[in-house]
């Protein structure tokens, strides 16, 4: 039995081009990311009379609210990425054509173009800053998306009755192998009293895939004079806007408090398992949280780690997401706190069913609406 393989394919309003992908989502392997190989159809009608035709691979960073773009502010960059005129031609591809692509020219005939695109190397992550209830505009966030459309030169103002916009995604799928369970020691002495207060936090494990619960264990040793009467156990998800200096934000996904086996008395000791489950389900409507970057019809989840190669190598117009543990010891008013903290990693593992073979007789082709990215686009 052979089983489909399934194209997506979006149209221009006017139905004179159409864009044809095996996939919209790509992965991001930290060495390199997946290339774009994908069809073009050109109606022949349409082109006789001298009209060119370009494609771009376009970044688009929005780092601020659409309602708030007045007096001729815009809180938005597009990036383009790769451009290049695909009709009619001025080179001859570089690389030979795809299974796909193959199985493409094959079913739609002459007037079908392929092309190839590659993410620059340092190219950021697919991210989206959930909005607010209230909010109706464009929300904050990095996206991608192929850009088709009909003009005389690649920066013309293009139209939307003759242009196609596909929106895809550049996402990262968890390592293969787990890293060194996370453990940290922390320890607090305090004026004029003899002795410390020492939290010792270990995980589980380092990676977790989006739905699990990481288990926190404590150890609290109290060798001070002091008494801890709460303890509260949370997760944090970091997010740094690196275009901003000053645009590093945190926000509590899940978090425990309990004065279960308190108060810890001097001399005494602690030992607790806290189970935590960071995800979207209790953080809907909260405005400000990272999501994958998001697609229609598709649901979203609580967005990935960004895995870089280097801390230095980072693209200005992205966003860095992260997690950690933290757990704090209320020692009251006078006594003050004991925070530690330590990182991990929320990722997607890689679906086993990543490489498919494209038989020859039995492409699904699945029609993509109009998007409101189109809205973009001037009329």
């Amino acid at each position: 039995m052979v089983a489909n393989f399934k194209v997506y394919k979006k149209c221009s309003p006017n139905g004179k081009l159409a864009v044809y992908l095996g996939k919209r989502d790509f992965i991001d392997y930290l060495s390199g990311t997946e290339p774009i190989d994908g069809i073009v159809l050109v109606n022949q009608d349409y082109v006789d009379s001298g009209r060119k035709i370009w494609c771009q691979l376009v970044c688009s960073f929005r780092y601020g609210r659409e309602e708030d773009e007045v007096m001729g502010l815009n809180f938005q960059k597009d990036l383009y990425l790769t451009s290049e005129q695909i009709f009619p031609q001025v080179k001859k591809p570089e690389c030979n054509s795809t299974k796909l692509q193959d199985r493409l020219l094959k079913k739609l005939g002459a007037n079908a173009i392929p092309f190839n695109f590659t993410f620059p190397q340092c190219a950021p992550s697919s991210v989206t800053l959930q909005p607010g209830p209230d909010e109706t505009g464009e929300p904050c966030g990095v996206s991608y998306y192929i850009k088709v459309y009909c003009g005389e030169t690649e920066t013309d103002l293009t139209h939307k009755r003759s242009t196609v916009m596909m929106g895809i995604r550049k996402i990262q799928y968890a390592p293969t192998k787990q890293g060194r369970q996370p453990t940290t020691v922390v320890r607090k002495d305090f004026m004029l009293s003899p002795g410390e207060l020492e939290l010792e936090v270990t995980l589980d494990k380092q990676l977790y895939n989006h739905g699990e619960t990481i288990a926190v264990s404590i150890c609290v040793r109290n060798n001070s004079n002091k008494v801890v009467k709460k303890i509260k156990t949370l997760v944090q998800q970091g997010i740094d806007v690196v275009i901003f200096q000053n645009g590093q934000f945190r926000a509590v996904i899940d978090s425990v408090e309990t004065q279960d086996g308190c108060p810890i008395n001097p001399g005494s000791t602690l030992q607790k398992v806290f189970y935590l489950k960071p995800n979207l389900d209790s953080n809907k409507h909260r405005r400000g949280i990272a999501l994958d970057g998001m697609m229609k019809r598709e649901g979203c989840e609580l967005a990935s780690s960004t895995l870089l190669t280097s801390p230095e190598v980072r693209d200005s117009f992205g966003i860095i997401v992260s997690y950690a543990v933290k757990v704090k010891l209320y020692l009251g008013a006078l006594g003050g706190e004991l925070t530690a903290e330590l990182p991990f990693i929320l990722m997607r593992s890689k679906p086993s069913d990543r490489v498919k073979l494209v038989p020859t007789d039995s492409v699904m082709i699945e029609d993509i609406p109009q998007e409101k990215v189109d809205e973009k686009i001037s009329s």
